[in-house]
Parts: C-alpha cells; sequence; structure tokens
C-alpha cells in the first residue's frame, strides 16, 4: 500500500573521519528521510564523497534534510541533489528484441518468407502448436486504465506507463515472462472487457494493473468468466497473496494458529477486499470488516465476511487485525489489545507505526514496507503460465502465499524480493496446484 513519495540522490562531502557520516545519517532520519542505497564516489586523504538515495515525501521535507545536513558544519556539505529515478527512465525501460539473428539470407528465409509459412500452416491445423512456436505463452498483457496508479490515484494510462514498464521489467527479471503494458483510454467495463477479448489472443495471461474501485471487481470477475487464460487484478490478489504469507510468518513467530483466529480488515478497497477473502478461502474462523463506504461493506457480506460498525470494534474483537487504509494515525495505541497481530500496512506513513503497537501491547506489529507485491505476481504468472492453466483459483494462490512463508528466514517477516529462490518456489507451487486441479477435472 504506497502513496506519494519520491527519491532523490545527495552528493554529500564528509571529513574523512569515523563518525562524520553517522552525524548525516542522523540528521536525515530526525526528519524522517529514509536512506537507500549509499555509495562512495571519491575517498581522499581530506574528505569523502557519497552518492546517498534519500526517500522523502515532500519537496519541503527534501530541502529541510539538505538545510540540515548543511548545518551540521564541520565541513559536511551537500553539494548537489540529482534525479537518478528520471535518469533510469530516459527512454523508457523495457524494448521488444529479437531472441534470433539474422546474418545471412538463409537467416531471413527461416525466420520470415518463405519459411515462416510452414509454421503458420502447422499452427493453422492445430492452433495450440503456438504454444511452442510463437512467443505467445510466455507474454502476460499489463493492462491499466490509469485510475489508480500507485498512491498517484486517477493521473491517466498514458502517467501510469513507467509503472507498467516496470511491472515488465520484474516479469523478465524474476520469471522469464515477457510483460507487455496495455494502456486503456476508457475505463468503462463494458469497453474494457471488450476490448482486452479482442486482444487477448495474443497473450498467455492478463495482468490487471492500477485499476480504480469498484469497477476493477466487474472487469477482472468479467475476463475471468470469458477467457480461457489466466488473468489476475495484482492490486486485489497481489496483495493479498503477500499479506496471508505476512500474517502466517507473524503467527509463526507468536505461536497463533491463523485459522483458529478471528481476523480484522480496516478498509475494504480493492486490496482490503481480496485480502479478506483470501484470509477466507484460508479459512479462518471468521474475518470481519469496517468500511466507511456502504458499498464495500456490501461486497464483504457477500463474501461471506462480518461488517462491523467502527475501527474500535474490529480492534477490540479481532486477534488480528489488517489495515489498509492510507489514513495515518488511524488506530490509537489505546485501541491494542494485548496480544493482537497488526499489520498496518499503508505506506509511507501506517494507520499506527509498529513500535507504537509493541508498546501498547500487541504481540506483532509491522507497517507496508515489506509487503511488496513483487513477492507474488511473477511467480503466480510463471506457475500459471508453465501448467498452461485456464484461470488462476484460489488454491493456487493460497499456494503462492505457503511457498514465501517457506522462503523466509527466522526472524524476517517475508523473504528479500530479490532472492530469486522465492520467485522459482512461487512458480513451482503454482504449478503443482494448476496441475493437480487440472487432473482433478
Amino acid at each position: 500500500m504506497s502513496h506519494i513519495q519520491f527519491i532523490r540522490n545527495l552528493i554529500i562531502e564528509t571529513p574523512s573521519k569515523p563518525g562524520n557520516f553517522a552525524k548525516v545519517a542522523t540528521a536525515i532520519g530526525e526528519l524522517k528521510g529514509d536512506i537507500g542505497d549509499i555509495q562512495t564516489i571519491k575517498v581522499g586523504t581530506l574528505s569523502t564523497i557519497r552518492d546517498v538515495s534519500v526517500q522523502c515525501t515532500s519537496e519541503e521535507q527534501l530541502e529541510e534534510i539538505v538545510s540540515a545536513i548543511n548545518a551540521i558544519g564541520e565541513g559536511i556539505q551537500v553539494h548537489a541533489v540529482t534525479d537518478d529515478v528520471l535518469h533510469a527512465h530516459e527512454g523508457g525501460k523495457i524494448a521488444m528484441k529479437s531472441r534470433v539473428e539474422v546474418r545471412s539470407l538463409g537467416d531471413l528465409r527461416r525466420i520470415y518468407t518463405p519459411g515462416v509459412a510452414n509454421v503458420c500452416k502447422v499452427i493453422q491445423n492445430d492452433p495450440a502448436q503456438a504454444d511452442y512456436f510463437t512467443g505467445i505463452s510466455n507474454t502476460v498483457a499489463i493492462v491499466t486504465d490509469g485510475t489508480a496508479i500507485l498512491g498517484l490515484g486517477n493521473i491517466g494510462p498514458v502517467a501510469g506507463m513507467p509503472v507498467m514498464e516496470g511491472k515488465a521489467v520484474l516479469f523478465d527479471q524474476f520469471a522469464g515472462i515477457s510483460g507487455i503494458p496495455i494502456l486503456l483510454d476508457t475505463s468503462d467495463p463494458d469497453e474494457v472487457v471488450e476490448t482486452v477479448k479482442h486482444i487477448h489472443q495474443s497473450f498467455g495471461g492478463i495482468l490487471l494493473e492500477d485499476i480504480g474501485s469498484p469497477h476493477c471487481f466487474e472487469i477482472e470477475e468479467r475476463l475471468k468468466a470469458e477467457l480461457q487464460i489466466p488473468v489476475m487484478h495484482d492490486d486485489q490478489h497481489g496483495t493479498a497473496v503477500v499479506t496471508l504469507a505476512s500474517a502466517l510468518s507473524a503467527c509463526r513467530q507468536t505461536g497463533v494458529e491463523l485459522a483458529q483466529s478471528v481476523v480484522g480488515q480496516i478498509g475494504l478497497g480493492a486490496a482490503g477486499l481480496a485480502i479478506s477473502r483470501m484470509f477466507m478461502a484460508y479459512g479462518v474462523k471468521e474475518m470481519r470488516g469496517v468500511d466507511p463506504n456502504p458499498e464495500a461493506i456490501d461486497r464483504l457480506r457477500q463474501h461471506g465476511g462480518i461488517a462491523l460498525d467502527s475501527v474500535e470494534e474490529i480492534m477490540q474483537s479481532c486477534d488480528i487485525v489488517i489495515a489498509t487504509t492510507g489514513v495515518q494515525g488511524l488506530i490509537k495505541p489505546e485501541m491494542v489489545r494485548k496480544g493482537q497481530i497488526i499489520l498496518a500496512l499503508s505506506n509511507p506513513n501506517a494507520e499506527i507505526e509498529p513500535e507504537d503497537a509493541l508498546e501498547a501491547g500487541a504481540a506483532f506489529a509491522a507497517d507496508g514496507r515489506q509487503v511488496n507485491n513483487i513477492l507474488g505476481f511473477p511467480g503466480i504468472f510463471r506457475g500459471a503460465l508453465n501448467a498452461h492453466a485456464k484461470n488462476i483459483s484460489y488454491p493456487m494462490l493460497i499456494a503462492a502465499a505457503l511457498a514465501i512463508l517457506d522462503s523466509t528466514k527466522p526472524g524476517d517477516l517475508v523473504p528479500h524480493p530479490l532472492d530469486p529462490a522465492v520467485h522459482e518456489n512461487v512458480a513451482n507451487a503454482v504449478e503443482r496446484v494448476a496441475n493437480e486441479e487440472a487432473n482433478s477435472i
């Protein structure tokens, strides 16, 4: 769960004496800046220059951080503020490239005319051969209407393209899948569904991305019903998979049995409702939820959840509490019940800070910084494509969550997202369940 934030790189010089960079880090931390990568550019006899990545929530916060560093004195100064993120996106992050080389006339005749005509005839006689002689079965459409781009909201599909390209990069790097962004200039469910239906033969699967609520629910359900390839809305089910894995990890660390617990969901938007449905599919004792939107409450009830009237009621009656509201400080420390597990997943500002929840008596508390969809969607689609699955079912999603849990080191909430073993484990688990489901039909 994310809200508006940006990254800038600070070129900082400090005297070459131990402890000076610690002063810089302290200045950044006291103003709630989040330090990322640190690269040493130059180590001199008298001074050291570093390139420090800092995540901020506003330009004003960034200016305060720069001023605070310069105010330290003692030869410590910020030489420049750069935007390495923009540089990384110049020209786009993805490109369509050939998997074969054309070095001779013979190569040309094999990959294009006249040789290609024979392959076309093979597929014409047996369309299933397209899985072997084209890239369709390893290609996923990343479809957005731009109505719910990260924490930026409805900024339009073109402005959302950097996110879609990012998803394509992650598909390639972690699952070997070709992700193709599809930008739609409509949010009308009928038009979205018809458009995707008309182009779906180019793809082995459909990933719906950053499509707002409530039209995201209808679009996904209709596409799942009408297409014979896997369809998944990542903001719903990708988030829900990683949240289930996180809750199971927290339960393992605290000796709690999730299936015997009463779980409360605060916020029933796309992510919140999907989390609720995922936990019910897993088999929790009871799923309760709260949201100011009556339509969201109705959707929870339709899927078997129990609606409560207030956040206070959720906090008083639930063993495990998950929040996806985007409202900083919504959960007050005095609301925390001793022994609760609390996952306040809004970024960058959680509904309650983990340290505050623990101090108030929670057995376990975490925020959304680690609950990253990247742990789920690449492996989920890799497994589904490997199994030639027609859809992505709840047993497949639960298998993905359990694979993430099994890949988590003791003491961690979830695995590191850059660990390739996690994505391989998720893919294998999903493929296994998909094959079991196919064989049981």
